[in-house]
């Protein structure tokens, strides 16, 4: 990418970092090879799927079996420079025919969990496979199934070995999450992060910006957040700054180097914690507060036993919808909060700042006015 674009790929460039792939991708690739050996005899190594943004990664096969009814296939998990604690997992699938009209039906193998908690984005007593990933692998035995003549009904089963093991290391057990790990990815890749890296190329971005004459900048924590700025600003690419959560690194950069507005869009959970006080967003260095969380449905009109509720809930998402059947505001107090205290790190810079919270699917749960010095 030339000096004068920026943007998140820009932004990944600079850092010289290695992206890897996600717990979803591999399951994807994993499935697609599975399914082909089970209608063919035959497994594709290496496998190559096709991710939400158009990349077309192939995957080499760890370990294969194919049996009277099932195939399974195995793909080792490259994480790239990131210090993902699923780096080197050896992530399974294996694929069962169903008769016609059953469709993909996903199950938890061994070191996948499985959710036994509200507040996310799975019913309780599903896998816990994300729903990106399920539709990832959904549209690739699509692909298998057109091109061999067959149905599509198959059951999958993904599995990790050791799961159960590295999952006492993420936040599963405390999420409800029981059993192993969540197959995640929205965009199918690892985007890796080295703090001091990130900030630097954080820096970049606003540098390149300010140099094409961008007035309007907008911080986002990933992909999701990204294409709602863009289709609530219609922002080119060089305005877009992937801070990832690194909230503070942006406030405190554009506070010396200003933009006319700056607006911050994220996951409601993550931003809560910047509406809490917090820089930085990630889940080892800061937490959802639930007692917060209470606090601010109090102030949008909760009631004592609604508040209760909220305090008590498994997860922020769960926070707020809790909050919104009862018509209590919380995405937007949130917002309204973050953005205060996105102005008070900028201490008086002539900058005008808006926060938008978003749900896992990218939808609007929240948004504040905007406002400056």
């Amino acid at each position: 990418m030339s000096e004068a674009k920026g943007g998140r790929g820009a932004q990944l460039k600079h850092t010289g970092l290695r992206p890897g792939w996600t717990t979803g991708a591999c399951a994807t690739a994993a499935t697609t090879a599975a399914y082909t050996a089970l209608l063919t005899g035959e497994f594709p190594d290496p496998v190559t799927i096709t991710l939400p943004r158009g990349q077309t990664p192939a995957f080499a096969l760890a370990a294969e079996e194919l049996a009277a009814g099932h195939a399974m296939a195995a793909v080792v998990k490259d994480a790239g420079d990131d210090p993902d604690v699923t780096h080197g997992a050896l992530i399974r699938s294996t694929v069962r025919l169903l008769p016609p009209g059953s469709g993909v039906v996903f199950r938890a193998g061994e070191g996948v969990g499985t959710i036994t908690l509200p507040g996310l984005p799975l019913p309780v007593g599903e896998p816990a496979i994300n729903p990106v990933p399920r539709q990832m692998m959904r549209d690739h035995v699509a692909l298998v199934a057109g091109r061999h003549g067959a149905t599509g009904d198959v059951e999958v089963t993904v599995s990790v070995d050791h799961g159960e093991e590295i999952a006492r290391s993420t936040w599963n057990p405390r999420l409800g999450i029981l059993g192993g790990l969540s197959i995640l990815g929205t965009t199918g890749i690892v985007v890796p992060y080295s703090c001091s890296a990130w900030i630097d190329s954080i820096r970049r971005g606003v540098d390149v910006a300010r140099a094409a004459g961008r007035t309007h900048v907008a911080g986002c924590t990933g992909s999701t957040s990204e294409k709602t700025v863009v289709t609530e600003y219609g922002l080119p690419e060089d305005a877009l700054l992937d801070m990832g959560d690194f909230a503070g690194a942006v406030l405190k950069y554009v506070r010396r180097h200003p933009v006319d507005r700056l607006t911050i869009c994220g996951g409601f959970a993550k931003l809560s914690k910047l509406a809490a006080g917090h820089l930085d967003l990630h889940s080892a260095r800061s937490q959802v507060n639930k007692q917060f969380l209470a606090d601010l449905a109090r102030e949008g009109g909760a009631a004592a036993p609604l508040a209760a509720e909220v305090e008590q809930a498994n997860t922020g998402l769960a926070a707020l919808q809790l909050c919104a059947a009862a018509g209590v505001p919380l995405g937007d107090l949130v917002a309204s909060r973050a953005r205060d205290e996105a102005l008070g790190v900028l201490r008086g810079a002539p900058v005008v700042v808006d926060v938008i919270c978003i749900d896992r699917a990218g939808n609007v749960v929240g948004r504040s006015e905007p406002a400056g010095p």
